[in-house]
Parts: structure tokens; C-alpha cells; sequence
């Protein structure tokens, strides 16, 4: 295995920080916006930035070639679960909804096996699945059981977002595996945006909000979303897609920790053993297969090629790729 230079250490930690901010961010913004007009400032700003990058790399004709494809891949990647994460952190503390999105690899595994991949469900994965299971039910049955009870829909809310997150790639890596990962990613940015525009319009504060919101919302689209996605792209340059996909593991204890010091929300026991529980549950869930040789890092042969497309960099680690080319996942964008 190639050691991991200075480069990709310092492109992991930025990884690993932000894609563990978002849920603060949300947290902030959905106090005094609509999810809504939180999911399309997010779009609409970030669509901007990696429009204007895709189309400097050649690599919107291509993706729009795709045009159906990477519609439906944006709806289950960004349209639907962007909402529904935003819209149930107004009922849940944010580090608990970095530590249930966590939960993808596991659904990612179970996915797989729908697809056809047999050797998704073997018995290590099994326990993994029990283990992460095990873990959410912890995290919702102590953490959530005040005096207005557990919160159902908005929880229920989070799993559904990670079933997007985890069934999305294997559309890409499927149907777009030839396409240019910045192209699919910034039409699918611009058609959210598109499609959200006008409910967000209607939902529209009646006065101007406090700055902290639309430093917030700002935050989301420029850091976490179109900083973030090229940023991803350089990691996996770096160290390869297997590895990269590594920051799933240090995301959700970023949620937690941000959530704790800026917002006050409580880390309990129940916190810390539902997290070890989850986490070894993605830990097992992501092991290869016996004989699995890893994925190679792209070397600047490859990348004077053109931009790194779905068939490069999607087809990471979470969910191993069998013969059957059930598909592959990377770590979400939340």
C-alpha cells in the first residue's frame, strides 16, 4: 500500500472537517429559515462555482448528453435527501444527524445486495448491520426520550436521506460512468436550484433574518458544498478512492463535537456507545472482500486524461464491487 504523502494527509483533514460542518450550519439556518430557501441558497450559490469550473474543464456537454440521468441522480443525491435532512434538524440536535447519516454504508451494503451483489450481505456485513442498528437505536431511544418524546417522523427522515446517499452513486457509477464527476455534480447543483427557486420565493422570510443565517446558508453553498466538492476530487488524486472515502468515519464525530461547543447539545454515554457502536458497524461494513485488491490512486497519467469521472471516483469503498457490477458509493455530501 503507497504511504500517504503530507498533500493527501492535509486534503483528508479538510475533508474530514468539512463535510462535518454542514450539520451545524443547518442547524443555524433552519432556526429562522425555511428548508426550502436553505436547500436553494445552498444550490444556487454552490451552482455558480462548479458551473463555472465544469465548464472550464469541458465538462458540461457531457453530463448534459446525460441529461435524464443526472436529473435523477440529483434528486436522489441532493433535491430530495438536502430537504428532508434540513427540514428534520429542526427537530433534532444536529451531532445526532451526523452520526444517523453515518449510517450509509450499511444501507449502501444492503443496496448492493438488492442489486446482485451476494456477497454484500456476508456474515461480517450482517453484524455490521446489527452493530449500526444497535447503535441508532441507543442514540434514539436515550438521547431523544425527553418529556415530548422521540421525534419519529424527523428521525425516519434522516434514514430516508440515507438511503439516497447510498443508492445515488450506483446510478452514477451505472449510467454515468463515463462522465465527468465535476460536470454531473454542478448541473445537478444548478437543476436543484432550478427546481427549488420557487418555493423558496413562497416561503420567503417576511423580514430580513439575522446574519448568522445567511452566514450559514452561505457557509453551506461556498465551504460545504462548492469548496468541498472539488476538494473531494483532489483527495481521491491523492490518495485514491478507497481511502478517501475513510472521511465518512470522521465526519459524523465533527457533528458531534461542533454541536456540543457551538450549540450546547448534550454528548451523553448513550452518545459515545451508540457512536462506537455505529461507527464499527460502517468499519466492518466497508471491509473488502477477501482477495478485493484496493483501488489504485490516480496517478497524473490518468489525469491528463480529462476530469475524474463517476467510473474513477464513485466506485470507492463503502460497498464493494463485486463481478455482478452491482455498483459502488462514496461519502455523502450533507
Amino acid at each position: 500500500m503507497e504511504t500517504i504523502t503530507r498533500r493527501g494527509w492535509l486534503l483528508f483533514a479538510a475533508m474530514g472537517a468539512i463535510w462535518g460542518i454542514p450539520y451545524l450550519l443547518i442547524k443555524v439556518a433552519v432556526k429562522h429559515l425555511e428548508p426550502p430557501v436553505v436547500v436553494f441558497g445552498r444550490t444556487s450559490i454552490a451552482a455558480v462555482v462548479l458551473v463555472a469550473l465544469a465548464w472550464r474543464a469541458d465538462a458540461l456537454r457531457p453530463a448534459l448528453a446525460h441529461w435524464r440521468y443526472v436529473l435523477l441522480f440529483a434528486t436522489m443525491e441532493m433535491a430530495v435527501p438536502w430537504f428532508l435532512l434540513t427540514n428534520a434538524e429542526r427537530h433534532l440536535p444536529s451531532g445526532l444527524s451526523g452520526l444517523l447519516v453515518s449510517c450509509v454504508p450499511l444501507v449502501g451494503a444492503v443496496a448492493a445486495f438488492a442489486l446482485g451483489d451476494r456477497a454484500a450481505l456476508r456474515p461480517i456485513r450482517l453484524v455490521a448491520i446489527g452493530l449500526g442498528m444497535a447503535g441508532v437505536g441507543l442514540l434514539v431511544a436515550r438521547d431523544l426520550g425527553g418529556a415530548d418524546g422521540i421525534p419519529w417522523l424527523s428521525v425516519g427522515s434522516v434514514l430516508v436521506v440515507c438511503v439516497g446517499y447510498a443508492t445515488a452513486p450506483f446510478l452514477a457509477t451505472r449510467r454515468l460512468g463515463g462522465v465527468p464527476s465535476i460536470g454531473v455534480i454542478a448541473v445537478s447543483l444548478a437543476f436543484v436550484a432550478i427546481v427549488y427557486a420557487p418555493f423558496a420565493v413562497i416561503t420567503r422570510p417576511a423580514h430580513m433574518p439575522p446574519a448568522r443565517a445567511l452566514w450559514a446558508v452561505l457557509g453551506l453553498a461556498v465551504i460545504c458544498t462548492g469548496i468541498a466538492f472539488v476538494v473531494f476530487f483532489q483527495l481521491i488524486s491523492a490518495i485514491g478512492p478507497d481511502r478517501a472515502t475513510l472521511i465518512t468515519f470522521v465526519n459524523p464525530a465533527v457533528a458531534v463535537v461542533l454541536g456540543a461547543v457551538v450549540l450546547d447539545e448534550t454528548i451523553t454515554v448513550s452518545t459515545v456507545i451508540g457512536f462506537v457502536l455505529v461507527l464499527s458497524g460502517c468499519w466492518l461494513a466497508t471491509r473488502r472482500a477477501p482477495g478485493q485488491l484496493p483501488t489504485r490512486p490516480a496517478t497524473a497519467d490518468d489525469q491528463s486524461s480529462g476530469p475524474t469521472s463517476w467510473s474513477e471516483s464513485s466506485r470507492s469503498a463503502i460497498v464493494d464491487r463485486s463481478a455482478s457490477g452491482a455498483g459502488g458509493s462514496r461519502p455523502p455530501a450533507p
